[in-house]
């Protein structure tokens, strides 16, 4: 087996093979050997003690050794990850890789490559660390017809929005706070703009909907506008913040919606109570119901886990001389546009404080169909603002209505606007 990358996941995947080598051997039915460890600094401090015999710089000539029977990919990226995933499998090698932005990038070239030349390609670490989360879509509920699936699938951003939430930070702070605890990356932008959980969303809805989603296909937001006073207005109605990644059918079944952006839940849903860097999946099928998934999303230790076991069953696999499930794209549903995507929505405007300033914004939300549901008044004077709950309506539809409100000379300013998720889970 050969090892590409020996970073935070890397290390640990190191670790545990050494110190469960006799377990692992028991439960594959051979022994799992490392050949060596691509790393781009032989000379670079490790937490774990590894054997320098088996750290090289030549990737591509370790991935192509005929003693290497399985690749493990803890580089990330795009490249040299793919030219060295697809120089392995040309090879006859088996991967198990952690990347999700290949994945979603260009998940049909991998896939492809690992068709045509009979081998394994596992990636349970991609989604959710620590959490069992694809095998059980991929596998386990097989039989059944996933409808939506809603998560958390970022712990760095849900850090952030549990210690605005629970503190009353502003965005800023609770960024520096868990840049300061290893949570957040020196450049967050992966994790903050929405970039790391698209990538995620596609996987997971490539596999729930057996259709090909690249990251290119999700609509994407992220977090950077949401401030104090959006946190604070969402608590004052018994709701939390989250950035969601959310995949969904459409009513006729015909098409799939996929879309990661910041959203307002009730905290009676499941999902408000994941705090800190957790993650949680909540998946909606036909017979099995509603499960939840619910994890570490991230860590060295905790995505390792997952590594290994791909490795025990890729290794399983070559011992039998079988392969593990294929990439299922049969539906090849087409992915809808946001615009036609139905949710509710939470509009706050900054208005004058003056008669008839309510029904002038109402007539506006009647003209493009979007029917209010709640609206209430707070503040006076120049802190007068009207907060606005919307029932089901098309985001084209409410895209419009905040344009054309925008042209009012009584409304100040379009404060923010939210979707209100996971109102069916009450």
């Amino acid at each position: 087996m050969a090892l590409l990358g020996c970073g935070t996941v890397g290390s640990q995947v190191v670790r545990l093979l050494r110190e469960q080598a006799r377990d692992l051997e028991a439960r594959v039915g051979a022994p799992l050997e490392l050949a060596g460890v691509a790393v781009r600094r032989i000379d670079r401090r490790r937490d774990v003690e590894i054997d320098p015999a088996l750290l090289t710089t030549d990737a591509m000539g370790l991935v192509t050794r005929d003693d290497v029977d399985i690749v493990v990919e803890v580089i990330g990226g795009i490249e040299p990850a793919r030219t060295l995933i697809l120089a392995a499998m040309e090879r006859g090698k088996s991967i198990v890789t952690a990347n999700k932005a290949l994945l979603a990038e260009d998940g049909a070239t991998i896939h492809g490559a690992a068709r045509r030349h009979g081998v394994d390609l596992y990636f349970e670490a991609s989604v959710g660390g620590a959490i069992p989360l694809l095998r059980p879509l991929r596998e386990s509920l097989a039989g059944d017809h996933v409808h939506r699936v809603l998560g958390i699938v970022n712990g760095t951003t849900n850090y952030i929005l549990d210690k605005m939430d629970s503190t009353g930070a502003s965005f800023t702070d609770a960024l520096e706070e868990a840049q300061a605890l290893g949570y957040a990356e020196a450049d967050p932008t992966a994790d903050v703009e929405g970039f790391d959980a698209a990538a995620k969303a596609a996987i997971l809805a490539g596999i729930a909907f057996h259709t090909r989603v690249t990251a290119a296909d999700v609509h994407r937001e992220g977090i950077t506008e949401i401030t104090a006073a959006d946190v604070a207005s969402a608590a004052a109605m018994g709701y939390v913040i989250k950035l969601l990644a959310i995949c969904a059918r459409s009513e006729d079944g015909r098409s799939v919606g996929v879309r990661v952006h910041p959203a307002m839940i009730p905290r009676s849903h499941p999902l408000a109570g994941v705090r800190e860097a957790y993650n949680a999946v909540f998946v909606e099928a036909e017979s099995a119901g509603r499960l939840m998934f619910y994890g570490a999303g991230a860590g060295g230790p905790q995505t390792a886990s997952a590594v290994l076991g791909d490795i025990v069953a890729v290794a399983r696999n070559r011992l039998a001389g079988t392969r593990g499930p294929d990439e299922s794209t049969y539906a090849d549903l087409p992915v809808h546009p946001i615009g036609e995507t139905v949710t509710r929505y939470h509009v706050a405007l900054d208005v004058a404080d003056k008669p008839g300033v309510l029904a002038r914004v109402a007539e506006i939300f009647a003209k493009h169909d979007v029917s209010i549901q709640t609206v209430r008044q707070e503040g006076h004077g120049d802190d007068a603002q009207l907060v606005i709950v919307t029932h089901h309506a098309k985001d084209a539809a409410l895209s419009a209505t905040v344009e054309s409100l925008r042209e009012l000379d009584i409304v100040r300013a379009v404060a923010s606007v939210m979707r209100v998720e996971g109102e069916d889970e009450r």
